[in-house]
């Protein structure tokens, strides 16, 4: 065995298509018992872009074994399974929405006021500093940007085994979130003041009208048939932009020159989130204590894990293939 940080993160990298499994087993089953039907294109060309980049990993990895480039199959394999989970959890966040348990706005805005916020004070300052809101609106989108840099950044600087942890604490992360909306739904700061985006001019209010649309639709039945690329969070409690924010942070910061541009980057996104994706503070509270949660599952997933991959560690080589090339693979 050449490379033995490759043979752990080759184990993890199967073992985290199980969370990826159960999650399309819960959509298929959802989406049968609740009558939902998808458009068929916007459906398959994501998935089928996914499918590839998991069938060109496979097929490199056996037809080269021990000679299989670890940077091109841990690359395009962690994008090929974020890809999944993403794919996966859109849809099943709207299959969930028809459970219709209460709105959860009052109860939400009121723990904010509690701890001494008022989202509609925040909205204003930011709706009067127009470079501010502008700022805030390129960190809110930052989301996708980051979910395609964590896997190109650890896979380039040999962190296989911390980019397979990032891809089960990011699924991790997404089903406790989708989880926990399904029993506490809420629509949004806005909603919760029961005023109108309108009246900050400078704000972009299209995220939050097109979630009091899909919710609404949901809750009272007329919203059954699905469109991927128009799918929009219909999550509120907890932000899932928080969490991924703190996922992308950890995941990134060992990265040298790295970290703490996309520790700043990611900060920015929190700072957007309450604002553009109209969430309550607690939302945020909420995502940031999901994402530390999301990762100590992950550390465990890794301990637990690791040990069955002993004869890598111990320099024999595994029963099953592994790709290694590198000699100088550094371990998460």
């Amino acid at each position: 065995m050449v490379n033995s940080s490759a043979c752990v993160a080759w184990r993890l990298f199967h073992l985290n298509w199980i969370p990826i499994a159960a999650m399309g087993g819960v959509l298929l089953f959802g989406v049968i018992l609740c009558g939902f039907s998808f458009e068929p294109v916007a459906a398959l060309i994501p998935t089928a872009i996914a499918t590839a980049l998991a069938a060109i990993v496979y097929l490199h990895a056996y037809a080269k074994g021990d000679r299989a480039d670890p940077k091109l199959i841990f690359s395009l394999g962690a994008i090929s399974q974020l890809f999944f989970v993403v794919i996966i959890m859109g849809p099943l966040t709207y299959v969930t929405g028809v459970a219709n348990w209460p709105l959860q706005d009052d109860a939400l805005l009121a723990i904010d006021r509690a701890m001494g916020m008022d989202p509609q004070a925040i909205a204003r300052y930011v709706n009067d500093h127009d470079w501010l809101s502008g700022l805030l609106l390129r960190g809110y989108g930052l989301i996708k940007i980051m979910l395609l840099a964590v896997p190109v950044a650890l896979t380039l600087t040999l962190r296989w085994v911390r980019l397979q942890v990032f891809v089960f604490a990011f699924s991790i992360a997404l089903i406790i979130t989708v989880a926990i909306s399904t029993f506490v739904p809420a629509i949004g700061t806005w909603y919760g003041l029961n005023i109108a985006p309108s009246q900050f001019a400078s704000l972009d209010s299209s995220l939050y009208t097109a979630q009091l649309r899909d919710i609404l639709a949901l809750r009272e039945g007329s919203l059954r048939h699905l469109e991927m690329f128009k799918l929009t969070g219909i999550v509120s409690f907890p932000s899932f932009h928080a969490a991924s924010a703190v996922l992308y942070m950890w995941a990134l910061w060992p990265v040298r020159f790295v970290g703490g541009l996309a520790a700043a980057l990611n900060l920015l996104m929190i700072a957007a989130t309450p604002v553009i994706g109209a969430h309550y503070m607690i939302d945020v509270f909420g995502g940031v204590a999901l994402a530390a949660i999301s990762i100590l599952l992950g550390k465990y997933f890794l301990d637990a894990a690791a040990p069955s991959s002993a004869t890598a560690q111990a320099g024999q080589r595994p029963t099953t293939l592994v790709p290694v090339l590198d000699q100088g693979g550094r371990q998460g």
